[in-house]
C-alpha cells in the first residue's frame, strides 16, 4: 500500500509517519525539506517542494495515485482539489477555530463557547465574527466537495515535542530563570482543550485502522481530559522540581497572563470528542497530566528560538511583574475585615472540605 504524507515533520506528523511505516505502508513525505527530523524512518521517501505553491505542487504530484493521502500541511483546499479521484483514502487536518466562538468569545452572549461544543455545533458562517475561522469553514467544505469520503480532523492547539509555538514555554522559561512566582487569572480555572502530539497522531492512525466508520466524517481532535491552567502550571512546576508560587489575580489586573489565556476573556474552550471514542475507540494514549510534564522537560532541553518566542508575545518583563505583584499584595493587606451577620456557606448540599459537618461520628448500617 502506498501512502503520501503531506507535511510529516511537525508535532504530530512524525509519530503518524512512524505509525504508517509500522503498518506496512510505503510512505512518501512531501515537505519543504527545511526541517528534516532524525526520528523519521529511513525507508521513507522524501519529496521536497513548496507545498504552498500550486504550480510546484501540481508538478511533483503529477498524475500519480496513492492508497492513502494524509494532508497535514500546505493549502488544504488546493491539495484536495489536485488529488480528486487519486486518493483511495484522504485524511486531512484543520483546526477548532472553525467552531463559532473559538477565536471570538463574543460571538456568543454571554461571552464564551458552549461547554462542551459538539462537532456539529455552530460554525463561523459570518466572516465579520472571525475571518480566520470563516476561512477554515470554507476549507472544510472544499475538502469534502473534492474528497466526499475524506476524514477531516479539527485539531486543538497541539503540545509536545517540536511544537513551534509552545504555550508551556511561558511557564518553563520562568522556572529556568529561577522565578519564584507566576501570575494566573481568576484562580487559573480556565479550561482550554489541547491535544498532545502523540495523542493526536494516535487518533489519526486509529481512523486509518477503522476506515468504514470514518468516511465523510469530521472530528473534534483533542485530549479526552481537559486541564485547568492552574493544573498545567502546578504539573510543570512539580515535574521540573521547582517551587513556584501561584499569584491569583482578577483577569483585569493579570496582564502578564494574557499569553497563557490567548484570548481577551478567561472563558472556556472545551469541545466534545466523544465522536472519536464512538467511531474508532479513541482513548488518550498518554494521559495529559503526564504529557504536560513530558512537554516541559522536552522544552527545557530544546528551548524555542527567539522568533518562536516572539510569536508567543510574552516580553518576560519580570521587573513589571514584580511591581504588579507588590502592589497587589499591598492592596490585599490594606483590606479591612468585613463583619457578617451570618457567614455565607457553601450550601447545605455540599459536604466536602469546609462544608456541612457529619450528623453522626460513625456510619451505621
Amino acid at each position: 500500500m502506498k501512502a503520501l504524507m503531506i507535511g510529516g515533520t511537525g508535532p504530530s506528523g512524525v509519530p503518524i509517519v512512524q505509525g504508517l511505516v509500522e503498518r506496512g505502508y510505503a510512505v512518501e513525505m512531501l515537505h519543504s525539506g527545511r526541517n528534516e527530523v532524525p526520528e523519521t524512518p529511513g525507508e521513507v521517501v522524501h519529496i521536497h517542494a513548496d507545498v504552498y505553491d500550486p504550480d510546484a505542487l501540481t508538478e511533483v504530484l503529477g498524475g500519480r495515485e496513492w492508497d492513502l493521502v494524509i494532508a497535514a500541511y500546505g493549502r488544504l483546499r488546493k491539495v484536495a482539489e489536485l488529488l480528486e479521484g487519486r486518493a483511495g483514502r484522504f485524511v486531512s487536518m484543520g483546526g477548532l477555530p472553525a467552531l463559532k466562538g473559538y477565536m471570538n468569545p463574543y460571538a456568543f452572549q454571554p461571552a464564551g463557547m458552549p461547554v462542551p461544543t459538539p462537532v456539529d455545533g455552530p460554525l463561523v458562517r459570518d466572516e465579520a465574527l472571525d475571518t480566520k475561522g470563516h476561512r477554515i469553514v470554507l476549507t472544510e467544505e472544499a475538502v469534502l466537495r473534492h474528497q466526499p469520503r475524506a476524514t477531516h480532523f479539527r485539531y486543538a492547539f497541539v503540545y509536545g515535542a517540536r511544537q513551534p509555538v509552545p504555550r508551556e514555554w511561558l511557564i518553563v522559561r520562568r522556572i529556568l530563570d529561577g522565578r519564584p512566582h507566576i501570575i494566573v487569572p481568576d484562580g487559573g480555572q480556565t479550561l482550554h482543550h489541547f491535544g498532545y502530539n502523540e495523542n493526536l497522531a494516535h487518533a489519526i492512525l486509529l481512523s486509518i485502522d477503522n476506515p468504514d466508520n470514518t468516511y465523510g466524517q469530521i472530528y473534534n481532535a483533542a485530549d479526552s481530559e481537559v486541564l485547568t491552567l492552574r493544573a498545567v502550571v502546578e504539573l510543570i512546576a512539580t515535574g521540573l522540581d521547582h517551587d513556584l508560587e501561584i499569584i491569583n489575580m482578577p483577569w483585569e489586573l493579570a496582564i502578564p497572563a494574557r499569553p497563557l489565556i490567548t484570548q481577551p476573556e478567561t472563558t472556556h474552550r472545551v469541545v466534545d470528542t466523544t465522536k472519536m471514542q464512538r467511531d474508532f475507540g479513541y482513548r488518550d494514549l498518554v494521559p495529559p497530566r503526564e504529557a504536560v510534564v513530558r512537554t516541559a522537560k522536552w522544552l527545557a532541553e530544546n528551548p524555542p528560538s527567539a522568533e518562536q518566542e516572539n510569536i508567543l508575545e510574552d516580553p518576560f518583563d519580570y521587573a513589571a511583574e514584580d511591581a504588579l505583584i507588590e502592589q497587589w499584595k499591598k492592596a490585599l493587606a490594606t483590606m479591612q475585615p468585613v463583619e457578617w451577620k451570618t457567614l455565607p456557606g457553601y450550601g447545605m448540599a455540599y459536604s466536602g472540605p469546609g462544608g456541612r459537618a457529619r450528623t453522626k461520628a460513625t456510619f451505621e448500617e
